[in-house]
């Protein structure tokens, strides 16, 4: 197999990712020493990397893949940053730092099977991790605790033998369709290692599948659950905690073939659709066969539908239209042992039984496999438009942020950038040749009909005057609109473009916050603020152990912070590998245990998504 690609590039970008616990009344006078000021109140983070198995990074969309972004300045291939979250509002809660990950031990697997043809790519590119593995232990028994990869067949997973055996048996039960298995290392190495992730496990999966139909996943979950080979659902790889990651090697279930949109129900409001189906390859069908219908989720212009509902993702769009477990009717999914069934019927409204949907959204991968998913679709707006409005520091724009939301002026979209983030923007002159007011600025999205629009467009001016808003600016036509919310869409890219190395780096720092000074680091804040959802983004050289150690102090204090006020360590990247530390703090091991509880009695050999979650 090929060497890895280095798991580190001169500089990294550490995103702290957050979400809202409630909006707060007031933001609170004074912050610890450690939290940046621009983060008014709760502040958390972990190293991380998608939108989840989805993630929602904003970023300039690429047809292929985000992360294969070649034409951007400074980006390569082999770049690695991971994303963790930060809050600015009183009550806010943000993502975690999980500790530094103990790797797990062992070699990757080196597939002596004769190579298999590689099916289409479903995208594949950023996805993340990072880890403690300890972090339940003591909460489970040992009966519910994979102990490696032995062969001991009360608890432990396949050993490499066993593996090649089960995808012998795979092939001969698919019907020797040699093309649905791949053990090529290069399809191993983009289906184990993540590009974006800032700790990757040491192992690769053994061999790549790629099904077609439910029943071909069906059938692949039962083999693997006979020889007790772990099984890693894999759709548009762009999420940021090494949710597709393979720790203990086992079977990565590519659905880049699966990826049709299988019915659409105009009359209904919904749409039936495989798992490697992109959002926005959705919404463009939709708008093709002129429908007036649109899914609202919008991560990365690369996550896909499968990694979305994984990790119960988001985008900008939540601060009106939710998260993805507000738009899942039904779902068909593949149980441990190959056992298909469907969540429920098709109705908007059920009392019947439990809600599985809720238990499945979020679980990525770790419960069952998602094969099919039936969506609510929303209507086209009448009229949309966007402002920006800057203000003399971050406090300001913060307070207005929620001042806004709590005058219920409904608006789309409303996000945040500080004035870093605003200079960072000027200089990648991907925007050129507009020059932004180097401030910490709000973005807003309004929709709406006509008068709907314009009447909140002034309330939003009103309110944010009244919190030393200055410039507001609103879009009087499409053209306007992409020009004004071009900033925010290229916050991503220009940060990844300005990464300096070495002591080059010193030009940058200077411009960066008094808090974040005091680690030497080049630090921004970006992120949903009209959901309480927070990026606090820091370059750092993960090469430097002291610079890495600062980081990882900083965000654990962010975290720890997050949920002391009753936030989260994480708002729409799930747990993952990066962040199961961060969980049990958030929900303590009473809770955890329920979990490990529900798991095992699901996946009672814990094949699915193994490490994940929890250990």
């Amino acid at each position: 197999m090929p060497a890895r690609p280095p798991s580190i590039q001169a500089r990294s970008l550490l995103l702290a990712r957050a979400a809202a616990a409630r909006l707060p009344a007031h933001l609170p006078a004074h912050l610890p020493a450690h939290l940046p000021a621009s983060a008014a109140t709760s502040v958390t983070g972990a190293p991380a990397a998608s939108p989840a198995a989805g993630g929602d990074s904003d970023s300039r969309s690429n047809a292929s893949s985000g992360a294969n972004r070649e034409a951007s300045p400074g980006w390569s291939s082999g770049s690695v940053f991971a994303v963790a979250a930060a809050a600015a509002i009183g009550g806010w809660g943000l993502s975690s730092l999980a500790s530094p990950q103990n790797k797990l031990g062992g070699t990757r697997n080196r597939n002596k099977g004769k190579r298999g043809k590689r099916g289409k790519n479903g995208d594949d590119d950023d996805e993340d991790d990072d880890d403690d593995d300890d972090g339940t232990a003591d909460h489970r028994t040992s009966e519910a605790i994979p102990q490696g990869n032995g062969d001991d067949a009360g608890m432990g997973f396949a050993s490499r033998t066993d593996m090649q055996e089960a995808i012998s048996d795979i092939v001969w039960e698919l019907g020797n369709q040699k093309d649905m298995i791949s053990t090529d290392p290069n399809d191993l190495h983009a289906h184990g290692y993540s590009s974006w992730a800032n700790v990757n496990p040491e192992r690769l999966p053994v061999a790549v599948a790629y099904p077609r139909t439910t029943d071909h996943v069906a059938t692949i979950v039962r083999v693997c659950h006979r020889h007790r080979v772990p099984v890693v659902a894999y759709s548009g790889g762009t999420s940021l905690e090494g949710n597709f990651s393979a720790p203990y090697g086992g079977i990565s279930i590519d659905f880049a073939h699966m990826n049709s949109i299988i019915q659409v129900n105009r009359a209904d409001m919904d749409v039936v659709v495989q798992p490697s189906v992109g959002w926005q390859d959705l919404n463009n069908e939709l708008a093709k066969q002129g429908t007036g219908l649109f899914f609202p989720v919008d991560p990365g212009p690369t996550a896909k539908i499968g990694g979305m509902i994984g990790t119960n993702c988001s985008g900008t769009n939540a601060v009106r239209y939710g998260t993805m477990k507000d738009w899942v009717i039904n779902l068909t999914v593949v149980l441990s042992d190959g056992q298909v069934i469907k969540t429920r019927r098709r109705p908007r409204k059920s009392s019947a039984g439990y809600n599985l949907n809720s238990l499945f959204v979020g679980s990525e991968g770790t419960l069952g496999i998602v094969t099919e998913a039936t969506l609510k679709l929303a209507v086209v707006p009448e009229e949309t438009s966007v402002a920006v409005v800057n203000f003399p520091s971050i406090r300001h724009a913060a307070s207005a942020a929620a001042a806004v939301m709590q005058a219920a002026v409904p608006v789309q979209c409303l996000e945040i950038m500080d004035e870093v983030q605003m200079r960072v923007v000027n200089l990648s002159r991907f925007t050129a040749p507009r020059v932004w007011v180097e401030k910490p600025t709000l973005f807003f999205k309004f929709a709406g009909t006509k008068a709907g629009v314009r009447e909140q467009i002034q309330l939003v001016e009103e309110i944010t005057a009244a919190n030393k808003g200055g410039n507001f600016e609103f879009a009087k036509d499409e053209r306007e609109q992409r020009l004004l919310w071009s900033a925010r869409k290229e916050s991503l890219w220009s940060m990844l473009a300005l990464r300096k190395d070495g002591e080059d780096v010193s030009d940058i720092i200077e411009v960066s916050k008094k808090e974040m000074d005091e680690l030497g680091l080049f630090a921004s804040i970006l992120g949903h603020i009209g959901d309480g959802n927070f990026h606090e983004s820091i370059m750092y050289n993960k090469e430097d152990a002291s610079e890495r150690a600062k980081v990882e102090a900083c965000v654990e204090n962010m975290v720890r912070l997050a949920i002391e006020m009753e936030g989260t360590c994480t708002g729409e990247h799930g747990i993952g590998w990066g962040k199961k530390e961060s969980l049990l703090w958030e929900v303590g091991s009473e809770t955890v245990a329920v979990m490990a509880a529900i798991k095992k009695s699901l996946d009672p050999r814990w094949i699915l998504n193994p490490g994940k979650i929890m250990d």
